[in-house]
């Protein structure tokens, strides 16, 4: 059975520190797509000569899901209190497990800084099962050459996660999931087999898709309904995600970057924090 669209939720602009962003999940419609529980994306154009201290996000505590970055333009570096120092360029993926607590930055590099640049990336949280939130909490930095692609007349589709005809993605989950990046030629049509079971959303970075007859334009969400495969077709040139997984179907307790199953485990996560359980992340410039 085909997906058509449930709904399609254009994103909303954020402030995030005095940097806005373009936030379709969660929006006023609807607070998740289980797993996913936020899509930021992020298009900037970096000044010249720009301070590492002022762009950026700088160190600071997760616990309980996966904070994961798709480079798009530019250049995004990243430490953690693990030890963890690497670069990851367009067409690659940061994959973080935050489990039972970690501390990281997300900067960019001094080479992107002093010269200037577009930097465009699309940060999303994918939410963990209980049972797994408190486990030990890993750094799997993936670049556009490890990433799988599938390439047809006017597409291609980079499995980062999960299996699509039989092409596998190297970024582990604890829970079963099919997250891709797409391309599409204007005209050019797509079928993406998506496991019955699984929800799905499509977001729009450039361009416009159309599903049957529904437009999903740039900056848009759509949320489909159930069915095993979703017929895309570009309506101009295109960049676009797709987030599909199997819901876990457990209450969510989000406070700040802290996603656990209640207050009472959230606000453990903030005393944690607090007193250093998270690690220390010391940043040098």
């Amino acid at each position: 059975m085909r997906r058509s669209i449930k709904k399609v939720i254009p994103a909303s602009k954020v402030n995030m520190g005095g940097v806005f962003l373009d936030q379709p999940l969660p929006s006023g419609e609807i607070e998740n797509v289980d797993p996913f529980l936020l899509i930021h994306h992020w298009k900037h154009r970096i000044v010249p000569g720009s301070h590492p201290r002022d762009v950026g996000v700088g160190p600071h505590p997760h616990r309980g899901f996966s904070p994961v970055t798709f480079v798009f333009k530019g250049v995004v570096e990243h430490q953690d209190s693990l030890g963890n120092k690497a670069v990851v360029t367009a067409g690659g993926t940061q994959w973080m497990f935050a489990g039972r607590g970690i501390t990281h930055s997300e900067r960019m590099p001094k080479t992107l800084l002093d010269k200037g640049g577009d930097l465009e990336f699309v940060q999303f949280w994918v939410n963990a099962p209980a049972k797994h939130k408190m486990e030990q909490p890993f750094y799997k930095p993936i670049s556009f050459e490890e990433t799988p692609v599938l390439e047809q007349p006017g597409s291609k589709t980079y499995v980062v996660s999960g299996t699509l005809n039989g092409i596998t993605g190297p970024a582990p989950t604890y829970s079963p999931q099919l997250i891709l990046r797409g391309e599409l030629d204007i005209n050019a049509s797509v079928t993406l087999p998506i496991p019955a079971n699984y929800n799905m959303l499509i977001y729009v970075l450039e361009g416009s898709l159309k599903v049957d007859n529904q437009l999903i334009m740039t900056k848009d969400m759509a949320i489909f309904n159930a069915g095993n495969e979703a017929d895309i077709t570009a309506t101009a040139d295109t960049k676009y995600i797709v987030l599909s997984g199997e819901p876990i179907n457990e209450p969510v307790a989000k406070y700040g970057p802290f996603v656990m199953n209640n207050q009472t485990e959230v606000m453990q996560a903030v005393a944690d924090a607090q007193i250093g359980k998270m690690g220390i992340l010391i940043e040098e410039f």
